[in-house]
């Protein structure tokens, strides 16, 4: 499914740990079986690009929300 959305800007909400949320914004550069990378954006964060598994996006670790999809909603 993410296949499809190569390219295209993303919020990824994450749980850090207890009772932490991180939100980022970025876009989604690259996918693999195990595991697909977001470029983060570089005002908003030291880091470039960061990589989540699959099994994050199934246990409702992280969120991700595509900006066109929203504006759908």
């Amino acid at each position: 499914m993410l296949d499809s959305h190569i390219g295209k800007k993303l919020t990824v909400t994450s749980h850090v740990g207890r009772k932490k949320i991180l939100t980022c914004k970025g876009k989604l550069s690259e996918t693999f079986p195990a595991v697909f990378v977001v470029e983060l954006d570089k005002d908003e964060s030291a880091v470039e690009r960061v990589s989540y598994s699959y099994t994050d996006v199934l246990t409702q670790n992280i969120k991700l929300e595509f900006e066109n999809e929203e504006a759908e909603e």
